[in-house]
């Protein structure tokens, strides 16, 4: 009696912990792996990419790419993929979609990296024509280090392709739906190891010892070690190529693990809108309006505390050496603490009222971003104070607050803004469950992301004179911060009243 009670406890505590049974490690294995290589490639990229733009073009530059390479490009990049699917097979456009930034990689990696001064413009012209042109200044330093801005959009759009389209759309395909409760935590928690492991990948790659007497050897060797990672990204992707063949070869040819008249739950089609379908249907309805400014101040917010960060750690790292190393620790805590605010956020969502949890992300956001703001604008009273106190720099601990605001403020967005959100589609009928979430995800998608970029490259071409280092700007974007939290928090409100409004009506039902 006493044997089968271990047992029983060992086998839920098995469950709690993987809740995977044995007979399909087959198919979440593998997926797990396409999940994890494709997060390390993110991270290493996303690490890189910040690294090369910040400390050879400027980190006001980030602004302008968002707003005016990454938004094109990602919708360019959706009208071909959309084609794609009409004249492919969904197997031969996962494919083609990741060979192209397989090749990319390649082609900068062996052939636009190592020869800058072969594909960029003469530096004395560009900086000649920035100072003539004041306004377009930073319009024309990204033209002279377009390789560089190239590669930031792709990597940028790496993640949005590989994983938040092939590998979701891959994973929503074969898993069934009593697989998916089970599947889909564990690949977030799984695939979160990726970003630890990129931060040694990169503390590993670019610290290999430089002894060289000539400074144009050494600056070749530092060169040789950013082509080895993103050599490691090129083999990683190659790896999830692999993967991806090997699913489609040894499990979904077992009627066991997928059953393709099921198809992942006979899940429905997405339904699919334009701009102005999207923008018709946010202004009518009071629900959806409210969620998409949900979705929109979580964009415009952190990315105007992104750049203000940024632009300290360039002063505390100026090499791109450094400040990709640096970002390669920034992944690191980002994962740990994404892993264990999802835990915790889980047991939060089970026990609180959707309004307590949806309001946790804006409330750390603002708390956090209020804190990093007021460091910087007070920086010669209580900067000082603190900084002495801490017995560091006011530039280094202004990096530890921001670092420290941005680590928490996603891992909160992970765990509970994400869970919320989607949350907030369930009381909704079938039509507004498909249609509003097409229109939000048209509308926040696009401009989410872009709308704090928008703001600060907007600035900067009316005041070319300011930069992120002057106080005068970190004051303005403080303002504006603190207006969309502000805005932020009443949207909640005002979507819990609504959502518990919808729930009531259709318990009365």
């Amino acid at each position: 009696m006493e044997k089968s009670q271990n047992s029983n406890f060992v086998s839920d505590l098995r469950r709690i912990f993987w809740p995977i049974e044995w007979h399909e490690n087959k198919k979440f294995l593998p997926m797990a792996a396409m999940m994890f290589c494709i997060l390390f490639d993110y991270s290493v990229l996303r690490s890189i990419k910040d690294g090369l733009v910040v400390t050879s073009i400027g980190p006001e530059a980030i602004s302008f790419l968002k707003t005016y390479v990454v938004l094109p490009l990602a919708v360019v990049m959706m009208v071909v993929y959309a084609k794609l699917c009409n004249v492919m097979s969904q197997q031969k456009v996962f494919y083609t979609v990741t060979a192209f930034f397989t090749i990319f990689l390649t082609v900068f990696a062996f052939l636009l990296y190592p020869y800058p001064d072969l594909v960029h413009p003469n530096h004395e012209t560009i900086e000649r024509l920035a100072l003539e042109y004041p306004n377009f200044k930073w319009f024309i330093r990204i033209c002279g280090q377009w390789s560089f801005a190239i590669f930031y959009a792709m990597s940028e759009l790496y993640g949005s392709m590989m994983l938040s389209l092939l590998f979701w759309q891959f994973a929503n395909q074969i898993t069934k739906t009593g697989e998916a409760k089970r599947f889909y935590s564990m690949f977030g928690l799984l695939g979160n190891f990726a970003l630890p492991i990129t931060a040694v990948a990169i503390t590993y790659t670019l610290s290999t010892s430089v002894d060289m007497s000539s400074e144009d050897a050494k600056v070749m060797a530092e060169g040789q070690n950013f082509i080895n990672l993103i050599s490691l990204t090129i083999f990683s992707n190659i790896i999830v190529m692999f993967l991806y063949r090997w699913i489609n070869r040894n499990v979904l040819t077992d009627p066991l693990l997928y059953d393709a008249g099921e198809k992942g739950g006979a899940k429905k089609k997405k339904a699919k809108l334009s701009l102005g379908d999207s923008f018709k249907m946010i202004f009518t309805s009071k629900y959806l309006g409210l969620l998409v400014t949900l979705v929109l101040a979580y964009g415009i917010s952190i990315n105007l505390v992104e750049g203000v960060w940024k632009a300290k750690l360039k002063e505390l790292y100026p090499t791109k050496e450094a400040y990709t190393m640096f970002m390669g620790t920034f992944q690191a805590y980002q994962g740990v603490a994404a892993i264990i605010f999802m835990l915790v956020g889980s047991n939060i969502l089970r026990r609180v009222t959707w309004a307590t949890a949806a309001i946790f992300t804006p409330l750390m956001i603002f708390i956090t971003g209020i804190a990093f703001f007021s460091f910087l604008i007070f920086d010669q009273t209580v900067g000082l104070y603190f900084a002495a106190f801490f017995g560091t720099g006011p530039m280094a601990l202004a990096a530890i607050i921001g670092t420290a605001q941005n680590v928490l403020s996603k891992a909160t967005k992970y765990s509970l803004f994400d869970s919320t959100k989607e949350m907030a589609y369930i009381p909704l009928d079938d039509e507004m469950k498909s249609k509003g979430k097409a229109a939000v995800d048209v509308i926040g998608g696009r401009f989410g992301k872009s709308g704090g970029g928008i703001i600060q490259s907007t600035f900067f071409m009316l005041l070319p004179a300011y930069t992120f280092a002057d106080s005068e700007a970190t004051l303005f974007f403080a303002s504006v911060f603190f207006v969309i939290v502000i805005l932020w928090l009443f949207a909640v409100k005002g979507l819990s009243k609504e959502y518990q409004a919808k729930i009531a009506e259709n318990e009365g039902k």
